[in-house]
């Protein structure tokens, strides 16, 4: 017989959990001031000459050539004066310059697109940031917003959701009614193209608010308050991501009838592949409801699955891979995005691939994750091209009629 005493349990008041959560929070400023000295905020990194070259697709002494002309950024020579150093504003100056044809037609608007998953571990916010960084990169001005309450995104972007996040700042005015644009929670970050609407936990609150104001109105339209308060900044931006709670909330559904694509980030293991599943599922069923009862229709642009935290030396991840290539088919990006040591490194650093400006480990290492991130920007930017094209056929009278959207149709 088991004679081990129990040991006692002490009871746990609401007062410890409040004494907990500070002294969570107080170690979230230590780890931050940390990780993001001396200034306790984000730095871009910086570019070499080579980097730049590889940016704009040309030989680096077609960059040194055009230096001479005097007409775009110099940069600087760094410290020692053995390379010159660009930084992310001034290389999205030549970026915009060489890739003139590739940035966004006039006529076009702000492509929207969701990052959505049913649950978190996903990569999900991560896939959101490096998909405004890279398409920064490629000359794109790009708007993010955290509906997330948890505020993963802002956190990502040097911000503390508990403590630098008020309601104004949030899209919380949007949901109480009380702005009707979301230019008032626009605010620039530490990474030139890219403007964020924070998020903190207090966006719980759009949960029971929204439900209230359409029991109150019966013709209020809880799903298209996001898509009308982006209505006023379409022009201003190329992209617009939003990045969602992992859950099917109804800030997530907002998000997505905002959005002309939806991304959904997919490790290859059996739990993610379920609760992929359900979420279409659930998504379904929903929208099949809003559909019957308000007459709404509503139509994508493009859905892509994208594989992300792939481990090549999980066995069972090859067949999982299969299943979802069966599901989603077509709807599943032509590229994936690795398990590596170097996303672990730069997520504990509150960053992602793009912020490193120097891996201290392996070189190929990177190499390989920062390429297939590349990848996968390239396969976004493609989407977005094919939307403003629909845009402007659609602006020109050539698409028909029947094809238009009355999400569409602003």
């Amino acid at each position: 017989m088991n004679t081990t005493p129990l040991p006692e349990l002490k009871p746990i008041s609401l007062k410890d959990i409040a004494t907990q959560a500070e002294r969570a929070m107080a170690m979230m400023e230590q780890i931050r001031a940390a990780m993001l000295a001396p200034t306790a905020r984000k730095e871009a990194p910086l570019f070499s000459l080579t980097q730049l070259a590889a940016m704009l697709e040309v030989e680096k002494g077609s960059v040194s050539h055009r230096l001479a002309k005097g007409d775009l950024p110099s940069g600087r020579l760094n410290d020692s004066r053995s390379r010159r150093e660009f930084t992310v504003a001034e290389s999205r100056q030549w970026v915009r310059e060489y890739r003139k044809e590739r940035l966004r037609p006039d006529g076009a608007e702000a492509v929207t697109i969701a990052i959505g998953n049913f649950k978190g571990g996903v990569s999900k916010t991560t896939t959101a940031v490096t998909l405004a960084q890279g398409l920064s990169l490629l000359g794109h001005r790009v708007l993010v917003i955290d509906t997330d309450p948890q505020g993963s995104l802002s956190t990502l972007f040097g911000i503390l959701p508990d403590t630098e996040v008020e309601e104004e700042d949030t899209i919380l005015p949007l949901i109480w009614g009380t702005e009707t644009s979301i230019r008032y929670a626009i605010r620039p970050t530490y990474w030139d193209g890219i403007d964020l609407v924070a998020a903190a936990p207090m966006l719980f609150n759009a949960e029971f608010v929204l439900p209230s104001r359409q029991i109150k109105d019966q013709s209020f339209e809880f799903w298209r308050i996001l898509d009308l308060g982006i209505d006023d900044v379409r022009s201003d931006y190329d992209v617009v991501i939003i990045d969602t709670p992992p859950s099917l909330s109804y800030t997530t559904i907002n998000a997505f009838m905002a959005s002309d694509g939806i991304i959904m980030p997919l490790p290859p293991n059996a739990l993610d592949f379920a609760s992929a599943s359900q979420f279409w599922s659930l998504f379904s069923d929903l929208t099949s409801q809003i559909q019957e009862q308000r007459g709404v229709d509503k139509h994508f642009d493009f859905i892509h699955v994208l594989l992300a935290r792939v481990d090549s030396a999980d066995a069972a991840s090859t067949v999982i891979r299969q299943w979802i290539g069966q599901t989603y088919a077509e709807k599943v990006l032509p590229v994936e995005i690795p398990k590596t040591a170097v996303t672990g490194v730069a997520s504990a650093e509150f960053g992602t691939v793009y912020d490193v400006s120097r891996y201290d480990g392996n070189a190929r290492t990177f190499k390989r994750a920062r390429d297939a991130y590349d990848s996968f920007v390239k396969q976004i930017e493609g989407s977005i091209h094919a939307v403003w094209a629909r845009q402007l056929r659609v602006l020109n009278g050539s698409t028909p009629a029947a094809h238009v959207t009355k999400e569409h149709q602003r």
